[in-house]
């Protein structure tokens, strides 16, 4: 602290302690604010406390202040990002200068008198995360804040953002929908389908978030004690619940389990809760604290992986302040609930019975989340993004979840009741109809053999080979074995796995494609390199020959795993031709190696490429000459081709895959494939699409790799089709001037009774 001011000798603990007397006093909300700003003030030797509240329209207006022009007060406004204020608004970060006016954002106010103050401490009023308002002090000397001074203001920001949270401050039409308008009334909110199926049921709220009310200790050392014994009885329960997880839970998913282990008994995470509490709160709100800071710091990360480890991070703080408070771990369920939560961690849904849950629907959450990997092994559907759901729903409301569509209806008429009714009716009889055919092979009308694989990349998914009768798994994607474990995958352990899934398909053929890392795909023990266009940037087949021994070691467990049978490898993401071949080049380095050690090798080792960058539809003459087969990914190049972000649902309904443009495209590649004699696949979520599944194969394709939930259906629409009769009404609709070509399909496909 400069040694020209005043020692601030009340210190942090004094300024609780009175802050305490504050809050239990009889008055207004508005008189506490105004007594808070000055007990500040003279708590820190601070010549300005000022606190801004949020208010509609994104705007923080200026409440009360010790220092500044009362005039001021319910006056100034500044937008979120404009001014010092307006950026802690905009970042939730604390901010400290010694010369605020100098700063680039600084904007004055001439009606606050702010401009003999140099100094700045402004700190975030958060409340889960999001910004309540901002508490800022300021000194018109030129001084660095010490750390205890940042440390307190974010403590008494914690109680403003109950005062703030408590609606007495502004009016509540600012902020919340009256809920009698709407609780009756049916609502439908569109969402994103995580987990495929249809469920109806009564809505059970998944735990509500615990409230903290003590938020001042008393007693120090018995907070600590508290909090420890707190951290041992949620290490407890997390044992207990991977002991006891059902077998159906190996591989990945118990993987996920582990990791979320790993978080429980983080240091860091402990350390910096008892930090808390001994700058003199509660271990309740030491908890609320620390999760608070993390929670405005890793949400606005654009790391899909770095935004899941925040999800865990929300469960484990959740349970925590569950144990120390007492309250239940979770609601209870009756058969075919439906579960609705903000968001999930995958041990909070183990925590309910399974069998009792007919369908999840998340507010947030992300379709590569831990809890949907969690769901689709123990088939519940779910849908995620459901924005606002929570904000319209009842507990027992009946609840109908689409994990096709990824709608989700509230309190649904008669109409929207009866259509689901049926359509699971319909869906059981459907499952019946794909047991009948599982395990006839994929045979048109007039005899064309179409050949239909499982996507897969979970110990998982392998069941799903054989329970819907696939010819095979068409792309096994490697990465996920990487990006669930805390270190890397020793060469024991990659061989055993990739021998396991070998083992599992029994006879049935496997391609393995490479690691398909960058991108959206981080390993949390890899460095983090920021790219301002990471699906552009160093991913696949680029970040793996710029670390060709990442490479080499990866494929060493390949040829070591196929020990006397046939290997497929395909490399992702390849741009140009040169790539395929330094890549094979390393695959023969590694086969060589193992040769002259005498080490067993594959009986066939075949390599093929995929095309997902469209610069390599145009060598598909070269590329045939080094592959030996070619697959199509349909998710990337379609994204790459239209320049439009498939998981941005403002961009991602600007194409669609049964344009003339994309399928004049494929049509290209396979007659290219077909002239040198390669085989061609399509691999993605399109070719588990009934109607465009049809399209592909009047386009010419006779192999297509799918989720294993579409076999069924794209196996029935097949053995119904005559593709002779398609490939001669498709022959001139590619020239069409149409944006789209569905309209004309699903017209054919009603005429011949295909169901699509």
């Amino acid at each position: 602290m400069n040694s020209n001011l005043p020692h601030a000798g009340a210190g942090p603990r004094v300024l609780l302690r009175r802050l305490r007397e504050i809050m239990a006093q009889p008055i207004s909300a508005q008189q506490r604010l105004d007594n808070i700003v000055e007990l500040i003030a003279a708590n820190m030797v601070a010549e300005v406390c000022s606190i801004y509240v949020r208010r509609a329209g994104d705007q923080l207006e200026l409440f009360a202040t010790m220092g500044l022009k009362r005039g001021a007060v319910h006056e100034t406004r500044l937008v979120i990002g404009e001014g010092l204020v307006g950026e802690i608004g905009l970042t939730a970060e604390p901010l400290t200068l010694t010369d605020a006016p100098s700063h680039p954002k600084f904007v004055y106010r001439s009606e606050t008198g702010e401009d003999p103050y140099h100094s700045f401490l402004g700190v975030p009023v958060l409340k889960g995360g999001h910004v309540l308002g901002v508490l800022v002090v300021q000194n018109r000397m030129k001084r660095h804040y010490e750390e205890e001074e940042l440390e307190a203001l974010q403590t008494v920001a914690m109680i403003l953002a109950e005062i703030m949270a408590s609606g007495h401050l502004i009016h509540l039409d600012e902020t919340v929908i009256d809920a009698q308008i709407f609780s009756m009334r049916p609502f439908r909110q569109k969402g994103i389908a995580f987990a495929e199926g249809v469920a109806m049921g009564k809505a059970v709220m998944h735990a509500s978030p615990i409230k903290v009310a003590n938020l001042i200790a008393e007693d120090i050392p018995a907070e600590l004690e508290r909090l420890s014994t707190g951290l041992t009885q949620l290490r407890k329960a997390i044992e207990s619940m991977l002991s006891s997880a059902d077998s159906s839970l190996s591989g990945e998913p118990r993987d996920v389990l582990e990791a979320y282990r790993m978080f429980a008994y983080d240091s860091g995470w402990a350390r910096r809760m008892e930090e808390a509490v001994r700058s003199g709160l509660t271990a309740e709100a030491a908890v609320e604290r620390v999760q608070n800071d993390t929670r405005a710091r890793m949400s606005r990360q654009r790391d899909p992986y770095l935004r899941e480890r925040l999800h865990d991070l929300d469960d484990l703080a959740n349970r925590l302040l569950r144990i120390l408070v007492g309250a239940p771990a979770h609601a209870e369920l009756s058969q075919g609930a439906v579960l609705l939560a903000r968001n999930l961690g995958p041990a909070e849904l183990l925590d309910y019975d399974p069998a009792l849950i007919g369908g999840v629907v998340l507010e947030e959450g992300s379709p590569n989340a831990h809890v949907v990997i969690v769901a689709k092994a123990l088939e519940i559907p779910m849908v995620g993004m459901a924005d606002g759901v929570l904000a319209h729903v009842n507990q027992g409301d009946r609840v109908v979840v689409d994990g096709s569509s990824g709608e989700v209806h509230l309190r649904p008429d008669a109409e929207v009741t009866g259509y689901y009714t049926a359509q699971i009716a319909s869906h059981r009889h459907q499952r019946a109809e794909f047991a009948a055919i599982k395990d006839e092979p994929s045979i048109t009308l007039d005899g064309q053999r179409i050949l239909l694989n499982v996507n897969a990349g979970l110990v998982m998914d392998l069941p799903h080979l054989h329970e819907v009768g696939a010819d095979g798994i068409g792309l096994f994607r490697t990465e996920l074995q990487f990006m669930v474990s805390s270190t890397m995958p020793r060469l024991a352990a990659q061989k055993a796995f990739y021998a396991q899934v070998l083992e599992a398909a029994q006879e049935r053929p496997v391609v393995f494609r490479t690691l398909d890392l960058g991108g959206d795909k981080i390993l949390p023990y890899g460095k983090i390199r920021r790219e301002d266009n990471p699906a552009l940037g160093l991913r696949a087949i680029r970040l793996a020959l710029s670390r060709p021994s990442l490479l080499r070691y990866q494929m060493r467990a390949f040829l070591l795993a196929a020990e006397g049978r046939q290997l497929n490898l395909m490399f992702p993401m390849v741009a140009e031709v040169s790539e395929f071949v330094q890549a094979k080049a390393l695959l023969n380095l590694e086969m060589g190696r193992l040769k002259r050690l005498g080490q067993p090798i594959p009986a066939q080792v075949r390599v093929g490429c995929m095309i997902e960058v469209p610069s390599l539809a145009w060598s598909v003459k070269s590329i045939a000459a080094e592959a030996d087969f070619i697959s199509v990914g349909s998710n990337d190049l379609m994204q790459f081709f239209f320049a439009a972000d498939r998981g941005n649902p403002q961009v991602s309904a600007h194409y669609d895959f049964l344009s003339p443009a994309i399928l004049a495209l494929l049509r290209h590649i396979v007659r290219e494939c077909d002239a040198q004699g390669v085989p061609v696949s399509l691999c993605g979520e399109v070719a588990g699409r009934p109607l465009d599944a049809m399209a592909l194969m009047g386009l010419g394709f006779r192999t297509l790799s799918m989720p294993p939930a579409s076999i069924g259906p794209v196996k029935l629409m097949a053995r119904r089709l005559h593709l002779g009769k398609l490939q001669a009404f498709m022959t001139d609709l590619i020239e069409s001037p149409n944006r789209s070509l569905r309209p004309l399909l699903r017209k054919f496909a009603e005429k011949h009774r295909l169901p699509v």
